[in-house]
């Protein structure tokens, strides 16, 4: 029976009680009027007093309440279990949401659809390296490699201080073992500068082994060292004999000659193959978002890549959504290690394509720089943006990170309030063609 049907029962019962007039005693005769006569004032009965608890009494109440504090508890957490489990369960999806919000913006900060063909001849034919600082030529990266090594040996001899610290900073690829190399050399130096007719500081021990470990095991280091003035030497040690590099004397009163050794030392920077941007012009064409990518693009194959996308797909399906942040993070970073170059396009406001090859670790700098320096008016600033119309800054991630790998368009925009300016200034707009007269000379069709 609900509480309000039991409410309005009772209201029935009162009012039949009312009706019936006040109740009086059975032993008592009743009024002619229906009303109860007063009764007489009886006597107060006596207040027994209590007895005191017994010691079981109170334990017993004591373990009572107890039980019913325990009792509360338990209710209590599970209602906080039953809190926690809709947090939960509000929390991860709040994250579907976000992940699907994220999956979004990086669709928008794509260029606008990009087909990537494998069947066809590849607008880039290998990925090739230069380096201006040994000549014009243009190699695969083994080969110039091996053409910056062949160009140090070539000039060891004419320039043998700054040719051999080159060596040292140029053909050790590990740059904390070049440092401490570095700062080993200084020390040799720096104490045969400060104290230049003292003979113990002339001399190194071959075989020492901090020497061994920190200098010798590095390419470049006997050429510098015999550069800088010292000549290997067998000389007493100990019970018998041993090799030692011997710092020549009279070198040692040349304090400035010893002090330039140092800053050489110091200042060299390594010869490093650089990306050639295999620049191209293209006429305007709808085939813009068409790619043939070649396969040095990919760490894995493009047969490797798809497999492990598929892979990946089945397995977070499994997961559903019980994946840590840990687990998205590093199926973030494998994604972006997918690839090492990417091709990209920018789309003049003549339509004219404008097209380099980037490596996936670079950013929209890079980018900026490439279309700048190839540009009539290089000093008017501009913007690019995807297809879609979002705006991509210098200051940005990679270009993997971007979603601009391993190949994409960008649209080319001027800055419309420098251009206003301009044409007030010049009495007309900026020159209809945008890259320079050499430039527009390479031009072709895609």
């Amino acid at each position: 029976m609900s509480g309000i049907k039991r409410f309005f029962e009772k209201r029935k019962l009162n009012v039949k009680f009312k009706k019936a007039g006040e109740g009086h005693r059975l032993d008592q005769p009743s009024s002619s009027g229906g009303r109860k006569a007063p009764a007489p004032a009886s006597a107060p009965r006596p207040v027994t007093p209590r007895k005191p608890e017994s010691d079981a009494a109170r334990k017993a109440a004591a373990e009572a309440a107890l039980a019913r504090m325990e009792a509360n508890q338990q209710s209590k957490t599970a209602d906080g279990m039953v809190i926690q489990r809709a947090r939960m369960k509000r929390e991860l999806e709040m994250e579907k949401k976000r992940l699907q919000e994220a999956e979004a913006k990086g669709a928008a900060a794509r260029a606008e659809p990009q087909e990537v063909v494998q069947d066809c001849a590849p607008m880039v034919e290998a990925i090739l390296f230069k380096c201006p600082d040994i000549g014009p030529q243009v190699l695969p990266k083994a080969e110039m490699e091996q053409a910056i090594h062949q160009f140090l040996l070539d000039n060891l001899e004419d320039e043998p201080e700054m040719t051999s610290a080159l060596m040292i900073y140029t053909l050790n690829k590990s740059k904390e073992k070049v440092k401490v190399c570095v700062d080993t050399l200084i020390k040799y130096l720096d104490n045969i500068i400060n104290n230049p007719t003292e003979e113990k500081f002339w001399k190194i021990r071959q075989s020492n082994k901090a020497f061994q470990e920190r200098v010798a095991c590095l390419k470049g280091t006997e050429e510098f060292l015999h550069a800088a003035g010292f000549s290997l030497k067998s000389m007493p040690f100990e019970d018998g004999e041993a090799m030692f590099y011997v710092f020549d004397s009279e070198l040692a009163k040349d304090l400035e000659r010893m002090q330039n050794m140092k800053d050489v030392l110091l200042q060299a920077e390594p010869l490093r193959p650089e990306l050639d941007r295999a620049m191209r012009v293209f006429h305007p064409s709808s085939s813009a978002a068409k790619f043939a990518i070649p396969d040095e693009f990919y760490n894995v194959s493009p047969e490797e890549l798809k497999k492990e996308q598929q892979r990946r797909e089945e397995a977070t399906e499994k997961l559903g959504m019980l994946r840590t942040k840990a687990m998205r993070e590093r199926d973030e970073q494998r994604e972006l290690r997918k690839y090492r170059y990417t091709l990209i396009r920018a789309r003049l406001p003549d339509g004219v394509l404008l097209q380099g090859v980037f490596r996936a670790t670079e950013n929209m700098k890079h980018v900026y720089d490439f279309v700048r320096e190839n540009l009539q008016n290089d000093w008017i600033p501009f913007q690019l943006s995807s297809g879609t119309g979002h705006k991509l800054e210098e200051g940005e991630g990679t270009l993997a990170e971007l979603g601009l790998a391993p190949a994409t368009v960008v649209n080319f925009a001027w800055d419309q309030a420098v251009i206003k300016e301009v044409a007030a200034q010049q009495g007309q707009a900026v020159a209809k063609v945008h890259l320079k007269p050499e430039i527009m000379a390479l031009i072709q069709e895609l």
